[in-house]
């Protein structure tokens, strides 16, 4: 495993780190001894980020409990992520988020679920956060209790990054980026990379469409690709899986097509590390391998003229 330093942090952590959304049920079932397990084989292969969110889970903190029990016996050796404000948004009894209050509450309840004292990094999972004031008083009062080491924010929007880091405190963003999404790459990457801010990439694996493994039949029925079955989001789809087509080159037999998708992720100067979920051993294994190669130059540009077609 590669280690890289996340901003301003300072922290080495691993080139690859470990999503957990996906192992709380919502991107279809999974076993609790399963996802335990498999976030225990990502430390032994060297793994020491796991980033999750209070409101992951096909039950709220599902993902938190996860974490804690699969990473307690490893707390001092392992970075801890995880995110706040959309407490029960999707159950239509969101929080007001409009008082530090309300953020300081849900930060106890996380330490709980998490079963440590401190968060690593604690990012606003609001992405269209318009007024900051609330979130950045709530983190640098968490900073100084020490229950949080370093705060961040999830967000693809370069004026919301803006605002939040308006005194140059802000750690970490946490963004979309991958082959089939380079927005990232015109403002948002370079002003992390100028401004000394990690960043945490969601979504390298463009929701598994990057593994190869979908065909123009496949359906689904986990609520965050249902879109994916008809009207615009089935058309995307489609001309997606074309794409990933054309990209069929990029796997050989030592490297698939998802490990080729990391490494293309992290040849970027503004990357630190690509936060794939996994719910298997088969598939933190693949993940953590990706960190150890790397894209040639040609084969980068194979990729560019592919997209540019």
């Amino acid at each position: 495993m590669k280690y890289r330093v996340l901003g301003k942090t300072g922290w080495e952590v691993s080139a690859v780190g470990m999503g957990c959304w996906g192992i709380a049920g919502q991107w279809g079932a999974v076993e609790e001894k399963e996802a335990v397990t498999t976030m225990q084989r990502a430390v032994e292969l060297g793994v020491n980020l796991f980033d999750t969110a209070d409101a992951y889970g096909t039950d709220m903190g599902t993902s938190e409990e996860l974490v804690g029990e699969a990473l307690a016996s490893h707390r001092e050796h392992v970075y801890i992520a995880t995110k706040v404000g959309n407490w029960a948004g999707r159950f239509g009894h969101a929080l007001p988020y409009t008082h530090p209050l309300h953020i300081k509450g849900c930060c106890d309840a996380s330490l709980y679920r998490l079963k440590t004292d401190y968060i690593d990094l604690y990012q606003c999972h609001i992405s269209g956060l318009a007024e900051p004031d609330v979130f950045l008083e709530a983190f640098e009062a968490l900073v100084q209790a020490g229950k949080v080491r370093a705060y961040g924010i999830s967000t693809d929007s370069l004026d919301v990054l803006q605002r939040f880091n308006r005194d140059g405190n802000c750690a970490v963003c946490q963004l979309n980026y991958s082959i089939l999404r380079r927005d990232a790459e015109s403002e948002l990457l370079p002003y992390c990379l100028e401004n000394n801010i990690g960043t945490l990439i969601r979504g390298p694996l463009a929701q598994g469409v990057l593994t190869g493994k979908f065909t123009p039949a496949s359906t689904f029925t986990d609520w965050v690709r249902e879109d994916w079955n008809e009207g615009e989001g089935r058309e995307r789809f489609l001309r997606n899986l074309e794409t990933v087509e054309q990209l069929s080159f990029l796997a050989r037999d030592d490297r698939n097509l998802a490990q080729a998708a990391l490494q293309f992720v992290l040849a970027h100067p503004g990357v630190t590390c690509p936060i794939p979920g996994a719910k298997s051993i088969e598939q933190i294994e693949a993940n953590a391998a990706a960190a150890d190669g790397e894209l040639s130059e040609d084969e980068l540009q194979r990729i560019n003229q592919v997209l540019e077609n």
